[in-house]
């Protein structure tokens, strides 16, 4: 891992200024909070209670093995739903004022066979700060088999990738079950456990003790309370996985690897050239901003330039702001990615694939 960058102080640095406080004052304005309100409760409500009841209905139900897999569809979406839309918010601080209620919201991401500790250095520190710098943003930080960085290792097989990586991103969750332990070890290495005001034994004990009991609720107690056999659940748990790590896959890559998303790299000083807010537009797109359907599953992350700018705000705001955002980086003549439907974002990841496996390596 590179050495922590240092983002320039000074260029354009009026933009941050300027939008911060047109942002604050459409808050005071119109009088409303920067949390959540009654539509987060009413989301969390719906998204917990449909992969809860499709859970407790597979336990229940005395019917044939095969139908109780399509209660596995409902299962993965609502999955993928609440990694978006609930526990997402509530890592950032975000869901409600109260820490609390942050704390305990967020641990819905149990239910999807991950850790809050290490999502939240991986997503709140590393991707957020150092969004699109390869070495720093774990989330392009692909392995061998999917080139995502311009400045990436390149191989034969990556001129492919633009047609194998769709089939390969369903397995990012039932990564996440094993993946996390190394995770942990690695950023303890690298001072980032303490340094998130987290004792590492502490950690280790509720990683071991959730992953468990994660399993044990998603695999041993359906082959003990039901006719189901150990292969039939299996099959269960990782369609389940898989429909959540496609969803959860393919609209965080249409945030950050499409074209025009920037991927830049610090000088030989650790020095970035731009200052964050302005990192944070030039590497970051948005997709689909008309779509209300699609913004209540995905909370909000169709706006990912709003939430990367202003990640301490709910989900819920960024329809609304993200005029502010896009007049305010038009006044300073700066880029406002935007693809206008989800099947643009989709074809410009797609291109940016085929691009990415296809060109050398970036100086």
């Amino acid at each position: 891992m590179r050495p922590i960058v240092r983002f320039s102080p000074s260029n354009r640095s009026a933009f941050s200024t300027t939008l911060r406080q047109r942002v604050n004052q459409y808050f005071k304005d119109n009088n409303i909070s920067r949390y959540g309100n009654r539509e987060m409760v009413v989301k969390t409500v719906v998204l917990l209670g449909v992969y809860l009841a499709c859970y407790l209905l597979i336990l229940t139900l005395p019917i044939n093995p095969w139908w109780l897999l399509l209660l596995v569809l409902p299962m993965g979406i609502s999955k993928a739903g609440i990694g978006m839309s609930v526990m997402h918010d509530a890592l950032h601080g975000s869901y409600a004022k109260k820490k609390s209620v942050n704390q305990w919201v967020g641990r819905s991401i149990y239910l999807v066979g991950a850790n809050p500790s290490v999502w939240k250095i991986q997503h709140n520190v590393l991707h957020h700060t150092f969004t699109n710098i390869h070495g720093l943003d774990e989330d392009i930080n692909s392995k061998s088999i999917i080139r995502l960085s311009e400045h990436a290792p390149q191989s034969w097989f990556h001129r492919y990738q633009h047609i194998y990586a769709l089939f390969l991103y369903g397995g990012m969750t039932l990564l996440m079950t094993i993946n996390d332990f190394f995770k942990l070890l690695r950023y303890r290495r690298l001072g980032m456990v303490e340094k998130q005001s987290m004792r590492f034994n502490q950690e280790c004990t509720k990683l071991v003790t959730t992953k468990i009991a994660y399993l044990f609720f998603m695999l041993v107690l359906p082959v003990l309370v039901t006719a189901l056999t150990w292969w039939q659940v299996l099959i269960g748990f990782t369609v389940m996985h898989l429909i959540a790590g496609y969803i959860l896959s393919i609209i965080f890559q249409m945030a950050h690897v499409v074209e025009g998303a920037h991927q830049p790299l610090p000088a030989t000083d650790d020095s970035m050239e731009n200052a964050w807010a302005i990192h944070q537009l030039e590497t970051t797109a948005n997709f689909a901003r008309n779509s209300r359907i699609l913004n209540w599953f995905v909370g909000g992350l169709n706006f990912q330039i709003e939430h990367h700018l202003f990640p301490n705000i709910c989900h819920v705001h960024y329809r609304k702001i993200s005029d502010i955002v896009k007049a305010t980086a038009e006044d300073f003549q700066l880029p406002y990615n935007m693809k206008p439907t989800f099947w643009d974002a989709l074809r410009s990841h797609l291109r940016m694939l085929k691009s990415l496996g296809r060109t050398p390596v970036s100086a």
